[in-house]
């Protein structure tokens, strides 16, 4: 399962991209940003945008989490 390694939004917001800019200049829209908040993976589109504006790799933002099968009921 793939979850995000850092918070998105929080990572922008200390680069100065409040939600508010981030809205008003269209870098991820709304639903987008509410996935991110719920931390679901975000659309790779969306990605490209923290990627860009924080000038790293998916792999800075992303881990593989293998999923625990034992548990199963």
């Amino acid at each position: 399962m793939l979850k995000y390694k850092i918070d998105i939004l929080a990572a922008l917001k200390e680069n100065e991209y409040t939600t508010y800019h981030i809205r008003h200049e269209k870098l991820i829209g709304e639903a987008q940003m509410q996935k991110i908040r719920n931390g679901e993976i975000a659309s790779k589109e969306t990605l490209n945008k923290p990627c860009e504006s924080l000038n790293c790799q998916p792999g800075d933002l992303l881990e593989y989490i293998e999923e625990d099968h034992s548990a199963k009921t």
